[in-house]
């Protein structure tokens, strides 16, 4: 876990707590934040004091670590899918500003996206949700793709809801979907034997905080396997990885910074609505796919917003 004040100064009122993923993979999403902030008048050091925690994507500690970090001296938190969840637990008063890929209203953290109704609000980019749709771009790039493997991790909120998108939309295709859950960093690698020995056409690999933080480690063992891969986060394609298909993160951490600088401004979270996404990205890396032998389709060629050469 790491935690750091930035700005030398207390700001009484204007002190917030930032929860995200680890500070290897963050620095795009702080960066945005900031901007945000900055954006309606905040900037950090000056007039607002920020306090990161990156833990890395373990969530097990996140309760007890949420209880004792519950002060009333501090104006905002901020974070991800289960810091939220676990800071909606702890407090009914501290506002919560949350950027998460699940529905927040299905997981409690709002009564409503128009109407919160609470002391959380935020934005969602249903990455959840879109699981669906990378199946069906995958399938643009591999046609003859019949046996699919699924990386998801159970322990993310919207596990259930990414497991049914896939399955219906290969039911669709003509698909076979074949799962394989992972919740930490040994499982990884015996998930990835055990995809080996399947053989499968191609791999999507679904949203969660703890699979982002595992990003290199899975392209490199993708790449090991010449597995053609679909992930959830443009940073995967960037690094090395195939395509990616998803909203913006960087794009929802900036909407999230300035939702927290009008809260600080004195705005209510239960009449702030829920904002979404208006932004997607389709990323491929063309030399990984040369690698693996693939020719893109110029009709998937025609969706691409970024080409990584």
């Amino acid at each position: 876990m790491a935690s750091v004040w930035s700005g030398a100064a207390d700001h009484p009122g204007r002190r917030v707590r930032l929860f995200g993923t680890a500070s290897s993979t963050a620095a795009p999403y702080v960066t945005a934040f900031k901007l945000g902030l900055e954006a309606v008048g905040f900037i950090e050091g000056q007039n607002v004091a920020v306090e990161y925690h990156l833990p890395g994507g373990h969530d097990e500690g996140l309760p007890a670590l949420m209880a004792e970090l519950v002060q009333p001296r501090v104006a905002v938190i901020v974070g991800d899918t289960s810091p939220a969840i676990a800071a909606k637990t702890a407090t009914s008063t501290i506002p919560i500003v949350f950027v998460t890929g699940t529905d927040p209203v299905s997981v409690g953290l709002v009564a409503s996206f128009n109407h919160p109704g609470g002391n959380a609000t935020g934005v969602t980019f249903l990455t959840a949700t879109l699981d669906a749709k990378r199946l069906e771009l995958l399938h643009e790039l591999l046609p003859q793709a019949k046996v699919i493997a699924s990386l998801l991790d159970p322990n993310y909120p919207a596990s259930a809801s990414q497991l049914k998108g896939l399955h219906d939309a290969a039911a669709a295709l003509g698909q076979q979907i074949h799962d394989f859950q992972v919740s930490n960093e040994s499982q990884l690698d015996h998930a990835f034997a055990a995809i080996a020995n399947l053989r499968p056409d191609a791999l999507v690999v679904s949203a969660s905080a703890f699979l982002g933080t595992r990003r290199q480690q899975i392209i490199e063992l993708a790449a090991r396997n010449s597995l053609p891969a679909m992930y959830f986060n443009p940073e995967f394609p960037v690094f090395g990885g195939l395509i990616s298909y998803g909203a913006s993160v960087p794009d929802a951490f900036r909407q999230a910074g300035a939702y927290t600088g009008r809260i600080l401004k004195g705005q209510k979270p239960a009449e702030m609505p829920v904002l979404q996404p208006t932004k997607f990205e389709l990323v491929i890396n063309l030399k990984t796919a040369k690698a693996l032998g693939l020719d893109v389709p110029p009709s998937l060629l025609a969706l691409v917003d970024e080409v990584i050469e």
